[in-house]
């Protein structure tokens, strides 16, 4: 079954599941534009004021824009560069919000694609992810999983993706359960794809504040070597967007 996004679904998701930023936001630049009048303070502040909250506002949808409606991302054929060594046994793993199992049996399509969803609501409390949770499309037999258990023999893994899902998680202790069970199940010669926008600059360009929500490339380069997994190579899709390539450090 293909599903095909809509025109600038990117960014409606980020309106829609962080509205109430844009409430705050929208709130704010009233304030500054009203305060003015009010208590007469400098122009120069004013405007300062006035273009940093609009930036504030309009970056994150252009950026998204730009990231997740006109860069191909979701065309998945980025994963063609990669030297992947067998697609028969694949995973997908998300934090409760599913645009990419749909596409991914598309394009795998004679592969034996199992899809889990690791998302507990006391232990991820985003707003964003719960909103994002009740429009979300359903992979047909996708199971619940915890963080530190994914139902699956050891080595018996081709591919494992985590799209945008694994900085859900917000302990690194928690992270290293859930990349020391994604080495167990993965096969000797098996990727790990993840995919994530990093605390750096160019995200604080485009998010403000709100890069705070991501980890920066040591944290996860920390939090793999912690779960026995390499590092293979990391892929710049965008500025703003990071592909980790990892596989599963052998013992001896």
């Amino acid at each position: 079954m293909e599903i095909r996004r809509r025109k600038f679904q990117g960014v409606l998701n980020i309106l829609s599941f962080n509205r109430h930023f844009y409430y705050i936001g929208l709130i704010a630049l009233l304030i500054v534009v009203l305060g003015h009048y009010l208590f007469s303070y400098n122009d120069y502040l004013k405007w300062f004021l006035v273009v940093i909250i609009i930036y504030g506002l309009l970056a994150p949808l252009l950026v998204s824009a730009y990231v997740y409606d006109f860069s191909k991302y979701y065309d998945f054929k980025w994963v063609d560069n990669i030297n992947l060594k067998g697609s028969n046994n694949l995973v997908n793993i998300n934090a409760g919000f599913d645009e990419t199992s749909f596409i991914l049996k598309n394009k795998f399509q004679s592969s034996n694609l199992q899809v889990f969803d690791f998302y507990d609501q006391t232990r991820h409390t985003e707003q964003a992810i719960k909103r994002a949770r009740k429009v979300s499309r359903v992979y047909p037999g996708t199971k619940s999983i915890s963080t530190g258990k994914i139902p699956l023999k050891d080595s018996s893994i081709d591919i494992l993706f985590l799209l945008s899902a694994a900085h859900e998680v917000r302990s690194n202790e928690e992270k290293e359960l859930l990349f020391n069970e994604c080495s167990r199940v993965l096969k000797k010669q098996g990727k790990i794809l993840v995919v994530e926008h990093l605390r750096d600059l160019p995200n604080f360009l485009a998010f403000s504040v709100g890069f705070m929500h991501f980890f920066s490339k040591k944290t996860w380069k920390s939090v793999f070597d912690k779960a026995n997994i390499k590092l293979e190579e990391e892929i710049k899709f965008t500025p703003f967007m990071s592909v980790f390539v990892l596989e599963k450090i052998n013992k001896k």
